[in-house]
């Protein structure tokens, strides 16, 4: 036998050996550290069965509304969905129905294409319109409806300094219609996250959330309790981790940072999306989507955390 071949059925085997740990960790932990308590993951199957429909993957960003009955879906191919969610009694989902899809346009009004339609985050206020951040040309657009045409915020020159595979992954709104968004790889110079906020007229940089670990930063919401909360990942040959962690920002400071969750590797696939509501008993959940890569060894996975106050 070669010594290259060898080496690769060493290495086959080596990979299948860490799957199957990873498969072992899974089944023996689904909750992870935090305060955060699991309800449930629903793996979200294409419509139509075999006829995986194009825009069908790659889910970066998600916002749930109606107690969590219906849902706001953003795919990293420019692509918006809504969708009604079936649920148990007061708990976990049973089934998803998309109601419309919409590719997002340019500010001409044409669908995206290429390195401009890397879309990232999602937030929704409350007159409706829909903002979104964009990796590739780093910057946020705001729509009217999904089928309008963009309107793109001023950009600062601190967006225009993050290229490539690191910029806006997270986007949220505030109570006030203020913006924030942050990027997945861009540290402040003390190695910190920067987070940018627009007030409706300009772009400031209010504070910075500290770094832990290896975690990057994939998702932010402001929940209906006003917290900043930060859904981050990390990455190994195991599997994907997951960590949720959230701030007081009614100083305009972050304070009272809380581990809510955090996760072995291969709990849950790669979650990128989060939403924070509060369900018809009022208590706070998380709900949190995968983005499969359009990878068929990966999965659409939408994953909820009942959250304490």
């Amino acid at each position: 036998m070669r010594r290259g071949s060898a080496f690769k059925l060493i290495l086959a085997a080596l990979c299948g050996c860490l799957m199957l740990l990873a498969v072992f960790v899974a089944t023996r932990d689904t909750t992870g550290q935090g305060t955060a308590r699991f309800v449930g993951a629903y793996e979200w199957r294409a419509p139509g069965g075999a006829e995986v429909p194009d825009w069908f993957g790659g889910f970066s960003a998600l916002d749930v509304t109606g107690q969590g009955t219906a849902m706001m879906v953003l795919t990293d191919k420019a692509q918006l969905a809504k969708a009604t969610i079936t649920r148990e009694t007061g708990a976990a989902i049973t089934g998803i129905t998309v109601s419309d899809v919409q590719p997002l346009l340019s500010s001409r009004g044409v669908p995206l294409t290429g390195r401009i339609r890397d879309s990232e985050g999602l937030a929704r206020g409350r007159n409706g319109d829909i903002y979104v951040s964009f990796e590739g040309v780093t910057r946020v657009a705001r729509y009217e409806q999904p089928d309008t045409f963009a309107h793109v915020l001023p950009r600062p020159p601190a967006f225009v300094r993050i290229v490539g595979n690191k910029s806006l992954e997270a986007l949220a709104i505030d109570h006030n219609g203020h913006l924030y968004t942050l990027p997945e790889r861009a540290p402040d110079e003390s190695g910190d996250i920067p987070v940018f906020k627009w007030n409706g007229g300009a772009w400031q940089t209010p504070f910075s959330l500290p770094t832990r670990g290896r975690f990057l930063p994939v998702a932010a919401d402001i929940g209906p309790d006003g917290m900043f909360y930060l859904l981050e990942r990390d990455f190994s040959v195991l599997g994907f981790r997951s960590r949720l962690r959230r701030w007081s920002i009614a100083s305009g400071q972050p304070q009272d940072e809380t581990l809510l969750l955090q996760t072995g590797p291969g709990i849950h696939d790669n979650l990128e999306g989060l939403s924070v509501w509060r369900d018809r008993q009022g208590a706070l959940r998380a709900t949190m989507i995968s983005d499969d890569n359009f990878n068929r060894l990966q999965r659409t996975e939408i994953v909820e955390y009942a959250l304490p106050d």
